[in-house]
């Protein structure tokens, strides 16, 4: 009878084990997901580092939320001032666990009219990322320039970046403002479509800091349940965002593999796609900066203020 007992015992401690370990991850379609294919393909062929993944992409940052705030997701990739509104919504439920993407963001034309700002009186703009960092890099860079949204320039929202693709090519938009990898897709389909405005350099020449485009998140309650996995999950995402940038060609064929984007296109926008893992004290002091800018144009930016200290995990 005991050694039945402990037979089971060990049974379900097993069971347990492997379920314990296992880490849910959501990626939004484009260079935080690209960043992770190498890792995503270690996972399914096992576990990497001693954890077991289920990972999921969305091509929608309001897919991404809820699933995080109710627990389905432990880790996810979001946009960077989205990780901020979330601590502060959630009373710091989320916590930022690294910076994944730096500025991929372009605007890009049918035709050849704009090399400046000021050209864009008077245009409608494709856009998407409503309420995230590519709407308050647009904005700035627009406001800068004096131009007044509504007035002098106007927005059409789309809830993904295909979206914008679809309009600028079909000819129902002349102007887009598009990442990467979705810009060098744009330009692969059509060639008449050209990068007329590079906005990770207007930020950074008016503001002399870096757009940080996207960081990751984990749940409050996920790091202090299981902090050595964070950590884990940081040093083999470390590694697949190393083998990306390095092995390009390769990592192209894991970027469509993963449904992402075609290979021959993810081979091209690569480097441009600006995919790092930037951790630690490195990422509170860059990520500080940058929050702080965007507070001071507009205060809901971030969630109404500014993180705690204990919004990042060192």
């Amino acid at each position: 009878m005991l050694k039945k007992l402990l037979t089971v015992l060990l049974v379900l401690s097993a069971v347990f084990s492997i379920w314990a370990e296992n880490i849910n991850v959501t990626a939004m379609r484009g260079p935080t997901a690209m960043g992770m294919v190498k890792l995503m393909d270690d996972a399914a062929n096992g576990e990497v580092g001693g954890n077991s993944y289920s990972f999921s992409i969305e091509g929608a940052i309001d897919a991404v939320n809820p699933k995080l705030i109710r627990g389905e997701v432990d880790i996810a990739a979001l946009p960077a001032n989205v990780s901020s509104v979330l601590y502060n919504n959630t009373k710091g439920q989320v916590r930022v666990i690294g910076i994944n993407t730096l500025g991929v963001l372009y605007i890009a034309e049918k035709g050849n009219s704009i090399n400046s700002v000021e050209d864009l009186r008077g245009k409608t703009i494709y856009a998407s990322g409503n309420g995230a960092t590519p709407e308050y890099a647009l904005r700035f860079v627009l406001e800068s320039a004096g131009l007044e949204i509504g007035k002098d320039v106007f927005i059409e929202w789309r809830s993904e970046h295909a979206e914008c693709v679809a309009a600028l090519s079909s000819g129902q938009g002349t102007v887009a403002m598009l990442p990467e990898p979705f810009l060098t897709s744009a330009l692969s389909k059509d060639p008449s479509i050209r990068v007329a405005l590079d906005l990770n350099d207007l930020w950074l020449d008016a503001m002399g800091t870096e757009l940080i485009t996207g960081v990751v998140v984990a749940r409050s309650a996920f790091i202090e349940e299981r902090e050595d996995a964070v950590r884990s999950f940081l040093s083999s995402y470390k590694e697949s965002v190393d083998f990306i940038n390095s092995n390009i060609e390769e990592g192209a064929k894991l970027v469509e593999k993963y449904g992402i984007i075609n290979s021959s296109v993810a081979e091209k926008a690569i480097p441009g796609c600006n995919i790092t893992l930037i951790t630690g004290e490195e990422m509170k002091e860059a990520l500080s900066n940058y929050l702080g800018v965007l507070y001071s144009m507009n205060e809901k930016s971030v969630g109404g203020s500014l993180p705690n200290e204990d919004y990042y995990f060192i």
